[in-house]
């Protein structure tokens, strides 16, 4: 989104270096910078990126953060852990809920940047805030301010990094350290020494995805929890390199080959990157969902049956081919949200590729594998050419009776060109919630009528409460 503010806070000085001039940006938004547009979708966010954490309850790598937690952290504390209705420390809320919002594969995305903000930024300063008593402009000034610095970190970054490093576990890590860090209202500098600290730690690689591995919910819990480490540990005089991103050994050195540091300021308080932020539609990697929306529109259009196809061909840009290549034969539930193959099985043979069903069952169901087996990907040079700012899809699909049909869409379902509504967001926190018994509909609703009034909260505590006391939750927005 871009828009005007009535104020342009940036640095000006001939010898700010780009990392300085985003700190000092960051440290300066002011709720009454935020156009109401931007304010509305940070609650969506919010709402979106809550009930995903509660989606993860109960899954094997959640629980072995909670048992983490409970064993390293104090036993009580100011933060809810989402999941479990434990209170504990800022640090370890923030480290479980930023695991658990990103097992189920419903968290948002941002486009240009190929980064998650959400299941990073929302578990740090959410944790943050319940500690120092913030309000709901407090959390979404917050908000504002660790979107814009991991969004345009990951696009600073650049493709080469995406390539080998999971962009939310590296960029994320800055974001939630600026979320925080505004929350805590800490000055341009110690801002920018958070973002110094959070820089050197970053860190996140794909090789997981070859064995199906939990890393990829330990880069979204560590990079909430030591983003907000970098900036409590800034607010009490804790230094870090002040060129981090940048620098002759920062992390683009390091860490990309196409690196374009003018990403990091371009459009500062005129452009606001959370506004562009998407939602997801499928229960599945992002990179899957342009071919799975261009295979369900061809299917119902032509009236095809999972049975019909010869041949799918996903038509495709390189990220996905890097990501989704190495999953050539899912064997978790995990995985198989990475397998172009088995996503498009889901939309083939069931209509869709939702939360529930990606399970076991599904992952061993014949039909599924033989459907599996027709899918190829294959690099779309207009499709590249789009990448990432556009996420478009193509497929085209042989059938038996030797037919052939092609398809394209120029927005995935989510994207802001073609958003979820508010009916829809809420209809979709449900699901999750429910899912997995992380909240019971009664409750839900009673946190969706919350979220939606979140800029008029007096603080942000106690979101949940015990587990069933859906009529006992407190409301710091009652009088």
């Amino acid at each position: 989104m871009t828009t005007k503010t009535a104020r342009n806070p940036v640095a000006t000085s001939a010898k700010a270096n780009p990392t300085q001039i985003l700190s000092e940006f960051l440290a300066s938004i002011r709720y009454e910078d935020l156009p109401e547009p931007v304010v509305a979708r940070t609650e969506d966010l919010f709402l979106d990126w809550l009930a995903s954490a509660l989606a993860g309850k109960g899954s094997r790598p959640v629980r072995v953060l909670e048992q983490f937690a409970a064993r390293m952290g104090p036993a009580e504390g100011p933060s809810e852990i989402l999941t479990s209705r434990a209170r504990t420390s800022p640090f370890f809320a923030a480290l479980v809920n930023g695991g658990a919002s990103h097992v189920v594969e419903q968290d948002d995305l941002h486009n240009s940047s190929v980064l998650h903000p959400g299941t990073v930024v929302f578990p740090a300063v959410l944790a943050a805030a319940q500690e120092n008593g913030a309000s709901g402009k407090e959390l979404v000034v917050a908000t504002v301010a660790g979107y814009e610095a991991a969004i345009r970190v990951g696009e600073f970054l650049g493709r080469s990094h995406y390539k080998v490093f999971h962009t939310t576990g590296t960029a994320g890590k800055l974001g939630a350290a600026a979320g925080v860090a505004r929350l805590l209202k800490l000055d341009a500098s110690r801002l920018q020494h958070a973002l110094g600290s959070a820089g050197t730690m970053a860190a996140g690689l794909w090789e997981f995805l070859r064995d199906a591995a939990d890393s990829k919910q330990l880069h979204t819990a560590k990079a909430a929890a030591d983003g907000l480490m970098a900036a409590y540990i800034a607010r009490n005089g804790f230094t870090g390199a002040r060129r981090i991103l940048e620098g002759e050994q920062g992390m683009a050195a390091g860490m990309s080959s196409d690196a374009d540091p003018a990403r990091l300021t371009d459009g500062l308080g005129t452009r606001w990157a959370l506004a562009e932020t998407s939602f997801k539609f499928h229960a599945s990697c992002r990179h899957t969902h342009p071919a799975a929306d261009a295979l369900l529109e061809l299917m119902r259009a032509n009236k095809l049956k999972a049975e019909d196809v010869v041949s799918v061909t996903a038509h495709v840009h390189q990220g996905a081919l890097d990501v989704l290549g190495p999953v050539t034969d899912p064997q978790t539930i995990h995985q198989s949200k990475f397998s172009m193959g088995f996503v498009l099985a889901q939309v083939a043979v069931n209509g869709r590729a939702g939360l529930v069903d990606f399970t076991e069952q599904s992952l061993r169901d014949p039909r599924m594998r033989a459907f599996h087996d027709k899918v190829k990907m294959v690099l779309d040079p207009e499709i590249d050419g789009a990448y990432p700012k556009r996420w478009m899809g193509r497929v085209a699909v042989k059938v038996r009776d030797g037919k052939s049909f092609e398809h394209k869409i120029a927005s995935p379902k989510g994207d802001p060109d073609n958003t979820l509504t508010r009916a829809e967001l809420e209809d979709k926190a449900l699901r999750l919630a429910t899912y997995a018994g992380g909240a019971t509909g009664a409750e839900m609703k009673k946190v969706i009528s919350r979220i939606w009034r979140l800029r008029e909260a007096r603080d942000v505590r106690n979101l949940l409460g015990a587990p069933g006391a859906a009529d006992e939750i407190d409301d710091p927005m009652a009088d």
